[in-house]
């Protein structure tokens, strides 16, 4: 049964930086896509950043809200996938969560593909 369960979540004044980690355990297949999204009650969920895990060529995709300042990377010996997020803002705050998928190739910015989830953690910046 595979598994996400993400950690790093907490409180950070505006300006700030943390570092979100998803953990990965049951997967066959090492090369998949994960990524991390987040959301806000009474929004829909916005898919910020991915990775292939696949390979070492590093292919990433970000939305344009965290462009430039969140980066998203793996440690495969970890079977972890991080979300360093720097110069946080306050609209930053939400519920944050990583998800994957195994069939989407490199296509990790098809954000409503996703499959597996792990519970989400929480990031609130404050101002």
């Amino acid at each position: 049964q595979v598994q996400l369960r993400e950690s790093g979540g907490g409180s950070v004044q505006a300006g700030g930086s943390l570092r979100l980690s998803c953990g990965a355990s049951g997967y066959t297949n090492t090369a998949k896509c994960v990524g991390w999204f987040r959301q806000v009650p009474g929004k829909e969920r916005e898919g910020i950043a991915g990775i292939y895990t696949g390979d070492d060529e590093n292919i990433t995709y970000y939305a344009d809200s965290v462009k430039g300042r969140f980066t998203i990377s793996q440690d495969n010996s970890e079977n972890t996938v991080h979300l360093q997020m720097n110069s946080l803002k306050p609209e930053d705050t939400a519920m944050y969560s990583c998800a994957a998928a195994v069939e989407l190739g490199r296509r990790c910015n098809w954000w409503d593909e996703y499959e597996d989830w792990g519970q989400g953690t929480q990031v609130s910046v404050l101002s």
